[in-house]
């Protein structure tokens, strides 16, 4: 790719997120792949993963103090559980089809051609690498004004209880109905390259395992796993 397709890739996400970036080397590490650095075979390429790692935190921070401040009613353990229906993978990664991200981002040809522009847990990722590169080019308040501007569909169904929300609460909701009970997730197996590598995860509750998943992340899995936990309690 030629540095002008990289600039008018990157001018093309400023425009529509609404902030320029003083630091252009962010902006793109937020975008690319750790597939599309891997085959580039380049160390000083930075890929998205710290930049994820941090825009999870951001994240989670907008929204705990956007709840605490807009229901002050609301005990911890709702507030907790509203939290996590509004940055579950689902929600996260249609606010990034919402601004088209997938198609700005830097994947390996492995990734391209497996369909990673449209992986919910890629896109999820990405659209938090986003956040993060916000916040440390623009400050907390940037990201936040972006997370509200972005996620305010989702917010607002969430606290209104329209929106379907993860597999992962809905398994701890429908556990709890019975008292407190430890949930665990586990990864009991791995493989495939590192820009398409699969996860196989188990969920047990109390102890015993209930369900089973797949997915090219841990989130991912851990979301098939729960799923599959739902469905098995709720046949017996």
């Amino acid at each position: 790719m030629e540095q002008t397709d990289y600039d008018n890739r990157i001018s093309e996400l400023e425009n529509i997120i609404g902030h320029n970036f003083k630091n252009k080397d962010i902006i793109f590490a937020a975008i690319t792949h750790s597939s599309y650095a891997n085959e580039k075979k380049a160390k000083k390429l930075k890929y998205n993963e710290r930049l994820e790692f941090l825009g999870d935190s951001v994240l989670g921070l907008t929204i705990s103090e956007y709840l605490f401040q807009k229901r002050p009613n609301l005990p911890e353990g709702e507030l907790s559980v509203t939290r996590a229906k509004i940055v579950c993978e689902n929600s996260l990664s249609q606010c990034a089809t919402d601004i088209s991200l997938g198609k700005y981002l830097l994947l390996g040809k492995g990734e391209e051609l497996s369909g990673g522009r449209e992986k919910i847990s890629l896109l999820s990722d990405a659209f938090e690498a986003l956040i993060g590169a916000l916040y440390i080019d623009g400050g907390f308040e940037t990201a936040k004004a972006f997370v509200y501007k972005y996620m305010d569909k989702i917010i607002k169904s969430c606290i209104e209880g329209k929106l379907f929300y993860d597999y992962k609460t809905q398994l701890q909701e429908l556990v709890q109905q019975n008292g407190e009970q430890q949930i665990s997730y586990s990864v009991t197996d791995q493989f495939g390259p590192d820009h398409n590598k699969t996860f196989i995860t188990e969920v047990k509750i109390n102890g015993a395992t209930q369900g089973q998943g797949k997915g090219h992340s841990k989130k991912e899995a851990e979301q098939n796993a729960a799923k599959d936990a739902l469905n098995n309690l709720k046949t017996k």
